[in-house]
C-alpha cells in the first residue's frame, strides 16, 4: 500500500502496503505553489488505474514538516514538495533525503478579467503597487502576495484554499499569486499572468524519498507522475 500526501504547496508523500498506494498531500493554501493537485495528480492516477488497475490509491492531507517526519519514520516512501528559492533541504536529518526535481514552473498573478492588469499579455513589476491582494490566513498571509513587493501589501481577503482565491479574483475582490499551472484550471473571468521587470520567481516540485530502493507500486506512481509532468507540457 502507498500513501500520498499533499500540502498547500503541492507536496505528497506514499507509503507502502501491498499493492495499495496511499497518496497524502500537503494542506492546499499555499497560493505559492498549490497547483500540483489540480493539474498533476489527476493526469498522473488517471494513468495508473489505466495501467495499473491492481494498485489502488488513497490520499490525505498534511503540512510539510508532518510529512517530512512521515518520511523519516518509515509510515511514507515518497514526497512530492514544493520548494520556493533558495530551494533548501526540507530538513537536516541524515541520510538526506532524495530530491528529484520534477517540475520548475513561474509564479504568476492572477487577475479579474476585467481588471486593467488584464490587458496585456503580462504585468509589469512596478504596476503592482497599490493593488489589493487576496492572500492567506494568520502566519500565511504572505501566500498570496507577490514576493518582495516594495511596500506594505493591503491585504482585501484572506483564504487558506487556493480555489478560493481564485473565485475571489474572479468576483473582483482583488489579486493574487499563482502558478503558471493553474492557467488551464482558472475559473472563468480570471487571467493568470506573468510579472515583467524583476527577479524571477521559480517555483519546483520535487519528488522526495530516502535513500533506499522503491517498491514496485510506489515505482509505478513516481514513473505515472514523471510522465504526467511531460505531457501536460504546463508553461514554464
Amino acid at each position: 500500500m502507498v500513501t500520498m500526501v499533499t500540502d498547500a504547496s503541492a507536496q505528497f508523500a506514499l507509503s507502502l502496503a501491498l499493492k495499495d498506494v496511499h497518496l497524502a498531500l500537503q494542506a492546499a493554501g499555499d497560493a505559492r505553489f498549490a497547483s500540483a493537485g489540480a493539474w498533476l495528480l489527476p493526469r498522473a492516477l488517471s494513468a495508473l488505474r489505466r495501467t495499473h488497475p491492481a494498485i489502488t490509491v488513497l490520499t490525505r492531507e498534511g503540512s510539510t514538516p508532518a510529512l517530512v517526519r512521515a518520511l523519516r519514520a518509515g509510515t511514507l516512501d515518497v514526497a512530492l514538495l514544493a520548494s520556493a528559492p533558495p530551494f533548501r533541504a526540507p530538513d537536516t536529518e541524515t541520510p538526506a533525503l532524495e530530491l528529484h526535481t520534477l517540475a520548475e514552473r513561474s509564479l504568476r498573478i492572477a487577475v479579474p478579467a476585467s481588471h486593467p492588469l488584464a490587458r496585456a499579455e503580462f504585468i509589469d513589476l512596478a504596476d503592482l503597487r497599490g493593488q489589493h491582494w487576496i492572500a492567506g490566513p494568520g502566519d500565511e498571509q504572505a501566500m498570496g502576495v507577490w514576493p518582495g513587493l516594495d511596500e506594505r501589501p493591503e491585504i482585501a481577503h484572506t483564504a487558506r484554499d487556493w480555489l478560493a482565491k481564485l473565485h475571489l479574483v474572479g468576483a473582483g475582490c482583488g489579486i493574487t499569486t499563482a502558478p503558471a499551472t493553474l492557467a488551464a484550471a482558472a475559473p472563468a473571468g480570471v487571467r493568470i499572468l506573468p510579472v515583467r521587470g524583476g527577479p524571477a520567481e521559480q517555483r519546483r516540485i520535487l519528488l522526495a524519498r530516502l535513500p533506499r530502493p522503491l517498491p514496485e507500486p510506489v515505482a509505478r506512481l513516481t514513473a505515472a507522475l514523471r510522465t504526467a509532468v511531460i505531457e501536460t507540457g504546463a508553461p514554464a
